[in-house]
């Protein structure tokens, strides 16, 4: 599941490294856009495919959906112009959400006592895909071009399907007496009655968004600044696998009942990155900040997945689509704000849109706490 899960989720992120070279093989302003449209694809699938893993059979679904997203990948690869690049990049998004499947279907096998752990290994194969997948991509773009790694990718995709069909165990759903509209129906149902959902939802939302700024103009930073190309930027992925580390233990954390003091403190965590991404404009600084930021963010993000999944063990999936949905909206938003601010005033508007939303994320914490000491 690990695998799977990194293998499939990398198809987001290949293109950001790449960004630059995309721009510069492609007319127009719009490709800068391809990473928004990833992700807000990620976002609809995550909304109206997710919700599929409380009705239907889990591993039919996700071989169904990596069998989607190498038609997708190829579809990029293919793609003449930037608008027909940002229609393809929106349904790799929308194929790649097969990713939130795996992460359910995990908690569902897990021992209620080792949920966390269990969840924290998973995710830590998906945060080496997120991460990997840039180095991957700088790599393959600097030395074969940005198509090439879209047609590397997929027979990844295939044998991710393969891999899947062969390893995953069945894994009949819960009885919801919903129908598929139903089930959808019931998101608002689900966000009214948990504010535990709500809070964690609106701080990895803000999390995520300071994620998704720093590495939506990345390339474009090292291009501009350092003369430096794809590989490079792909290479901080390698430094952003120290935030892998923090996956299993925030999971055991979770386990041992404190997931809520791991995510106030990794929100302190990823302000103080955007406070070195601003001030320290080097090398070195893109390094330190980079080791900050992924640690916190991953470390929240499997606290917050430890607090919603213990809500309501029949609907996990749903309750993943809640959370997971409104999260990649707010990645989608904050890289369309960090291209959007890049454009208009560089490295400095970037770095007050991280802040701002790293702040907002820090701001949210005592709701947390408040909540933890009513339940």
């Amino acid at each position: 599941m690990a695998v799977a899960a990194g293998l499939t989720v990398a198809n987001i992120y290949y293109n950001q490294p790449m960004l630059e070279r995309m721009h510069a093989d492609v007319a127009g302003e719009l490709v800068t856009y391809v990473p928004t449209a990833t992700q807000i694809g990620y976002a609809i699938g995550l909304l109206f495919l997710v919700p599929l893993g409380d009705l239907v059979e889990r591993r039919g679904l996700i071989v169904a959906q990596c069998l989607g997203l190498a038609v997708a990948l190829a579809a990029v690869a293919l793609a003449p112009t930037g608008a027909l690049i940002v229609a393809a990049s929106l349904l790799v998004g929308l194929m790649g959400a097969v990713a939130q499947q795996i992460i359910p279907l995990a908690a569902n096998l897990a021992p209620p006592d080792k949920r966390g752990g269990i969840v924290g290994t998973v995710m830590a194969g998906l945060l080496c895909g997120i991460l990997l997948s840039r180095t991957v991509a700088g790599v393959v773009a600097e030395h074969w071009g940005w198509r090439a790694m879209f047609w590397l990718a997929v027979p990844l995709a295939l044998l991710t399907a393969l891999l899947a069909a062969l390893r995953l165990p069945r894994s009949a759903p819960e009885r919801t007496g919903h129908s598929y509209m139903g089930l959808l129906r019931s998101l608002r149902g689900l966000w009214r009655e948990f504010p535990q959902l709500r809070i964690a939802t609106w701080i990895q939302s803000c999390q995520f968004a300071a994620f998704s700024v720093f590495w939506t103009v990345l390339s474009l930073r090292l291009e501009a600044r350092f003369e430096l190309g794809p590989q490079v930027a792909g290479l901080f992925g390698v430094l952003g696998v120290v935030g892998v580390l923090a996956a299993p233990i925030a999971g055991r954390v979770a386990d041992a009942g404190g997931p809520r003091r791991v995510v106030a403190a990794a929100a302190v965590v990823t302000l103080a990155s955007w406070v070195v991404f601003g001030l320290w404009a080097s090398i070195a600084g893109l390094v330190v900040g980079v080791l900050l930021l992924d640690f916190a963010v991953q470390g929240s993000q499997v606290s917050n997945q430890s607090i919603i999944y213990a809500l309501r063990p029949e609907a996990r999936s749903r309750i993943n689509t809640v959370y997971m949905t409104s999260m990649f909206v707010a990645g989608g938003l904050a890289s369309a704000g960090a291209t959007a601010a890049w454009h208009l005033y560089g490295w400095t508007g970037v770095s007050a849109l991280g802040l701002a939303v790293s702040l907002a994320g820090l701001a949210l914490q005592p709701l947390s706490l408040r909540s933890a000491r009513r339940l």
